[in-house]
């Protein structure tokens, strides 16, 4: 009796279940570490379940989400994805952190057209690394494998955070007032935003970037959430350095009738800003409104508050400077007035 031929497989039409098992386990101890003691079960449940941590008499729950953007062609294109999973928490993290939020909670989205476990370990390894680092836990995640949807070796990632904050310690920025002092906090780079014109700027030059270039443009977004979060009683308002840069971000923070005035000399712009603005012939106008420029989180405090947050800042390890201050609208209000500060 002949045999029936044998049926398409899910592997034979793209889709590889076993690499996905694989994968889940090489990052099961990293996303193990990542767990706070509000976690509910482990790895590999429908749904990640977890308590509210303690200490809240009104929690209110905020959430954020992020991607890393076209900061991922060039990992990609350089075989450089260990840091890309710290990018995408920080997107996260950060803004959640904004409104005075403690991150507890993370999830990630990681989808790719063929499984390389090689390269979504690594990934996921740094997701977990970045969750460490902003003390939230890894409660689990999507790999979805889309055979013709991605071109060969690409891959895109999204990130979903839940923080808690007391409701009554909400920070909006309402309370800022005329002369309050803003403390810029050290970026590492470029972080995850700019980098469709960086792109371009590298696609332009007569050579590949070198290893120097790539791990400036490459370094990981760093993470305040530790360093922060002690202080956070005396932030009236933050700001997170992402798309849109100064220009975009910053009036988002002031009440309406004040605005920033903001002194671009009171730091050391990192030197591959200067790279970007002079290989492509950047304004500067167009670098405020699309790079952080050094500076990748800001915290609005009180004059006489100013030096010792400052100080608590610095023994968390942070590079801090005083780069503005609040003030009074000019003619034609704008939100931000380049000028010097006192």
């Amino acid at each position: 009796m002949a045999r029936e031929p044998r049926g398409l497989t899910y592997r034979e039409a793209g889709v590889d279940i076993d690499a996905g098992n694989r994968l889940v386990a090489n990052i099961k101890d990293s996303v193990h570490r990542t767990h706070r003691s509000e976690m509910i079960g482990g790895l590999g449940g429908f749904a990640a379940l977890t308590r509210i941590p303690s200490g809240y008499d009104e929690p209110v729950l905020v959430t954020g989400t992020d991607g890393v953007g076209t900061k991922l062609k060039l990992a990609i294109d350089n075989d450089r994805h260990d840091g890309i999973g710290q990018d995408l928490v920080a997107m996260c993290a950060n803004d959640v952190l904004v409104c005075g939020a403690e991150p507890f909670l993370f999830l990630d989205y990681y989808a790719t057209g063929a499984l390389d476990v090689d390269t979504a370990t690594r990934v996921v390894n740094g997701i977990a690394k970045g969750c460490e680092l902003a003390n939230c836990s890894l409660g689990g995640g999507e790999t979805a494998e889309m055979p013709g949807f991605y071109a060969a070796g690409d891959y895109d990632v999204a990130g979903f955070c839940v923080g808690v904050v007391e409701a009554e310690k909400i920070i909006t920025g309402s309370a800022i007032t005329e002369g309050d002092v803003l403390l810029g906090l050290a970026s590492s780079g470029p972080h995850s935003n700019g980098y469709s014109l960086i792109r371009r700027v590298l696609a332009d030059q007569a050579a590949p970037p070198g290893d120097d270039l790539l791990d400036a443009l490459l370094a990981p977004t760093r993470i305040y959430v530790r360093s922060v979060l002690p202080i956070i009683d005396h932030a009236k308002g933050m700001c997170h350095i992402t798309g849109g840069g100064f220009t975009e971000n910053l009036p988002r923070v002031v009440p309406p009738g004040l605005e920033v005035e903001l002194d671009l000399d009171s730091w050391q712009r990192p030197a591959v800003f200067s790279f970007i603005q002079q290989a492509g012939n950047v304004a500067e106008d167009e670098m405020l409104r699309t790079f952080n420029l050094g500076i990748g989180f800001i915290v609005v405090t009180r004059p006489d508050d100013a030096d010792e947050v400052k100080r608590q800042l610095e023994d968390k390890g942070e590079s801090v400077a005083t780069i503005g201050r609040v003030v009074k609208p000019s003619a034609e209000q704008r939100g931000l007035r380049i000028g010097p500060s006192p």
